[in-house]
C-alpha cells in the first residue's frame, strides 16, 4: 500500500504577486518541489494538499500549479467561504478543476460559525451534490463539530487533526493535550465521518520517537476502526515542533501497528475517503 499523507500545507515565498493574508511561525517557503523532495526522502507517495487558510483563505490559486507541476502526487482540498452567497457555484467550479478531491470549513471557536448557519447548509447540500468530503477544522470546539455532522447525515465529513487542539511551538504544549479525547471518542459513533490522525506527534510531552502518543492512539484507533483513522503530518504547521522525518518515522517503524493496522493508516483509508491515490509523475 502506497503511503499517503492526509494533510500538507504547501506554499511560495511572501511576496506581492500572491502575499499572505497573515505570516505564521511557518518556514519561508515549502514550495511544491520542497514538498516533493521531502516525501520522496521518507516514502511518502502522495500527500492531501490542504489549501493553506492563514495564508490564502479561499484563494487556491496555488495548489493548482503544484499540481499542475506535479501531477500525480496531490489531491487538492480548498477552504470555502459561508458568506459567499454564490459558494455553491464555486464549489461546482471546484469539482471540475483537474486533482481535487474535496473543501474545507473552519469550524473553530475563532471562526465563530453556528452549526445552523445557512452559509453552512450551503456548503454542506453543494458538497453532497458533487460528491465531495468536507475537511472540518473543529479542535478547541468539537461540541460544534459534533452537531454539524448531526445536522447533515448526509454529508461525508474528515475531521482534522485528531479534534484536539495541537501546538504551533514546543512552548504552546498544553499540560494535558489529551483532554479532549473522550469527545473525540465520542465523536465516532457518527457513521458519516473519518478522522484524521494528523499532527499527532506534536501532541507529545517526550523526544523522538515520541512513545506516549501510543495509548491514547490506541482508544482512537479503538472506537473509530483503522479504515476511518487517516494518518497525516500537517507538515508544515507542524514545523517548529517535529520536521517531516519525524513526523513520517514514528509510525512506519512502530510495533504498535500490525502491518495491515499500518497500511490502513498510512494509506489505504485516506485513498478510500479522498477517492483518490497518488501516481508517480
Amino acid at each position: 500500500m502506497a503511503i499517503i499523507d492526509s494533510q500538507v500545507h504547501v506554499y511560495e515565498a511572501n511576496t506581492p504577486k500572491r502575499p499572505w493574508h497573515t505570516v505564521p511561525n511557518w518556514p519561508d517557503h515549502v514550495n511544491g518541489d520542497e514538498m516533493v523532495a521531502a516525501m520522496d526522502k521518507v516514502g511518502v507517495a502522495g500527500a492531501i494538499f490542504i489549501s493553506a487558510f492563514s495564508m490564502y483563505r479561499y484563494d487556491a490559486s496555488y495548489a493548482v500549479e503544484v499540481q499542475r507541476a506535479h501531477p500525480g502526487r496531490f489531491g487538492l482540498v480548498k477552504p470555502v467561504d459561508p458568506d459567499d452567497p454564490n459558494v455553491a457555484d464555486v464549489i461546482a467550479d471546484w469539482k471540475k478543476t483537474p486533482g481535487t478531491v474535496g473543501i474545507r470549513i473552519m469550524m473553530t471557536k475563532e471562526a465563530g460559525r453556528d452549526p445552523s448557519d445557512p452559509g453552512l447548509d450551503r456548503i454542506l447540500r453543494a458538497a453532497v451534490r458533487h460528491d465531495f468530503p468536507v475537511n472540518m477544522l473543529c479542535w478547541g470546539n468539537v461540541d460544534a463539530g459534533a452537531a454539524i455532522i448531526d445536522r447533515h447525515p448526509d454529508t461525508r465529513f474528515i475531521i482534522d487533526h485528531l479534534a484536539i487542539m495541537q501546538p504551533r511551538t514546543p512552548a504552546d504544549r498544553a499540560p494535558q493535550p489529551w483532554a479532549d479525547l473522550p469527545k473525540v471518542l465520542d465523536l465516532a459513533t457518527r457513521r458519516n465521518a473519518v478522522i484524521k490522525v494528523s499532527g499527532a506527534c506534536t501532541l507529545s510531552r517526550e523526544p523522538y520517537p515520541f512513545q506516549d502518543i501510543w495509548d491514547p492512539l490506541a482508544r482512537v484507533f479503538d472506537a473509530w476502526g483503522f479504515e476511518r483513522c487517516l494518518w497525516g503530518t500537517d507538515w508544515t504547521r507542524a514545523f517548529a515542533v517535529v520536521n517531516y522525518e519525524q513526523a513520517v518515522e514514528p509510525f512506519r517503524r512502530t510495533d504498535r501497528l500490525s502491518e495491515s493496522e499500518r497500511a490502513m493508516l498510512m494509506g489505504g483509508a485516506c485513498a478510500k475517503a479522498y477517492g483518490w491515490s497518488p501516481k508517480k509523475s
